[in-house]
C-alpha cells in the first residue's frame, strides 16, 4: 500500500494524496524519512527531489516523487510547521529549474512533468547539435522528397467502378472551387483535412481485419497510416501559412465528419473503389498545387519564407520559401497517387493486398 513520506516531524499516513500535494510513495508503513545523518539519507532525499527511484541502505526505504502541486491535507503535523515550509520552497525550486518543452505546436510549457513511470520528454538533437523542437515528429522520421517523380501519370477509367470514383472526385471539385476561388492556402488547408482522411480509415480498417483473421497486412497497415501521417503534417505546414476563417473551421468539421463516414462506408463495400477514388483526388491535388506555384511563379501569392516546421520534415535548406514547400508536397501527392491506384490495381487482379508487399517508406 502507497504511503504520504513527511519528514522528521510528520507521520506516514496510509494514503496516497491526491488533492493535490507533493506525492511520494515508499514501501514501508511508517518512516521518519531523512531524519538520520548519514551520507545515504541525503542522497535519498536529493534523488527524491529529482524523481528518481533510489533504495537507502538504512530501512530499505523506496522513495519516488511525483509532482501534484500542494502538499495533501492528510498529512498530520507532529510539529510547528518550520519544515512543511522549508519543503514547499524546496519542492518550488526544484521544480522551477526544470526545463520547457515545445509541444510542436509552438506553445511551451512552463516546466517538465517528472513522472515514476519513466515515461518523460527525450532530448533530441539535429545533426548540426543544435536541440530538437519538435515532438509530432522525430529526426528519424524527416526526409528528402523525391520531386523528380512524374506528375502527368493518369490512370484512364475504364470500368464502371473506375467511371464512378473520377466523376465522385471531379463532382467534389466544383464545389470547392467556388468556395475558395484563388485562395490556394485555405484551399490546400482544406484540401489536407480531407486527403488525410482515406489513409487512416483504410489502415483502420485492415488492422480490425488482421486481428479478425489472425494474419498479416503485408505491411499496408503501416503504408496506409504512414499516408495519413504524412498528409496531416502537410496540414499542420500550411496552417503557418494560411490562417483559417471559422467558417472555414466550420466547414472543415461537416466535410470530415461526412466524408470519413462515406468512405469508411465505400471502403467495407468496395476497397478498389475506395483506392481508385484517392488515386483520383491524389491526382486533382496535384493540378491544384501546380496552380499555386503558378500563381506563386507570378507574384499573386507572396513567396514567404518556408515555415520552419516544413524545413525540418523535409530536410530543406534554411534559405527556403513557399514555393519550395509547395513543390514538395506535390511530390508527396504524386506518390500517394501512385500507391492508391497500385492498390486498387492489385484488387482488380483479384488479389489481397497482404498478397503484395507494402511500398512503406514510398516518398
Amino acid at each position: 500500500m502507497s504511503m504520504m513520506l513527511v519528514s522528521r516531524r510528520y507521520v506516514a499516513k496510509s494514503m496516497v494524496g491526491v488533492a493535490g500535494g507533493t506525492i511520494r510513495l515508499f514501501s514501508s508503513a511508517t518512516t521518519t524519512a531523512c531524519s538520520g545523518t548519514g551520507a545515504a539519507a541525503a542522497a535519498a532525499k536529493q534523488s527524491t527531489r529529482m524523481g528518481v527511484p533510489t533504495w537507502t541502505k538504512s530501512g530499505a526505504v523506496y522513495w519516488v516523487q511525483m509532482d501534484c502541486g500542494a502538499r495533501c491535507a492528510g498529512t498530520v503535523a507532529l510539529g510547528g510547521k518550520d519544515d512543511y515550509e522549508e519543503e514547499k520552497k524546496q519542492h518550488a525550486a526544484d521544480h522551477g529549474s526544470q526545463r520547457s518543452v515545445d509541444n510542436g505546436s509552438g506553445n511551451k510549457d512552463e516546466k517538465g512533468i517528472a513522472s515514476y513511470w519513466g515515461v518523460g520528454p527525450t532530448k533530441l538533437t539535429k545533426e548540426d547539435g543544435t536541440q530538437w523542437k519538435w515532438t509530432c515528429f522525430r529526426p528519424w522520421e524527416t526526409y528528402k522528397a523525391d520531386v523528380s517523380i512524374d506528375l502527368n501519370k493518369h490512370h484512364v477509367p475504364t470500368t464502371f467502378l473506375d467511371k464512378m470514383a473520377y466523376w465522385t472526385v471531379k463532382s467534389l471539385r466544383w464545389p470547392t472551387d467556388l468556395f475558395f476561388q484563388r485562395r490556394y492556402g485555405c484551399r490546400a488547408m482544406m484540401l489536407e483535412t480531407v486527403a488525410a482522411v482515406p489513409g487512416m480509415v483504410g489502415g483502420m480498417l485492415l488492422h480490425c481485419k488482421s486481428l479478425r483473421r489472425f494474419e498479416h497486412s503485408g505491411g499496408w497497415i503501416k503504408a496506409l497510416l504512414e499516408e495519413a501521417e504524412n498528409e496531416r503534417m502537410h496540414l499542420m505546414t500550411f496552417m503557418e501559412v494560411a490562417k483559417p476563417r471559422w467558417y472555414e473551421r466550420a466547414l472543415v468539421v461537416t466535410v470530415q465528419g461526412v466524408f470519413f463516414n462515406a468512405y469508411m462506408l465505400g471502403y467495407l463495400l468496395s476497397p478498389k473503389f475506395a483506392h481508385r477514388m484517392v488515386g483520383y483526388l491524389e491526382e486533382e491535388a496535384i493540378h491544384s498545387y501546380t496552380e499555386f506555384l503558378k500563381e506563386l511563379d507570378k507574384g499573386n501569392i507572396e513567396n514567404v519564407p518556408a515555415p520552419a516546421i516544413a524545413i525540418d520534415y523535409w530536410q530543406l535548406p534554411p534559405n527556403s520559401t513557399l514555393r519550395d514547400v509547395v513543390t514538395v508536397v506535390r511530390a508527396d501527392e504524386a506518390h500517394h497517387r501512385d500507391v492508391n491506384h497500385f492498390a486498387s490495381d492489385i484488387h482488380y487482379h483479384g488479389r489481397q493486398l497482404k498478397e503484395s508487399p507494402a511500398p512503406i517508406g514510398y516518398h
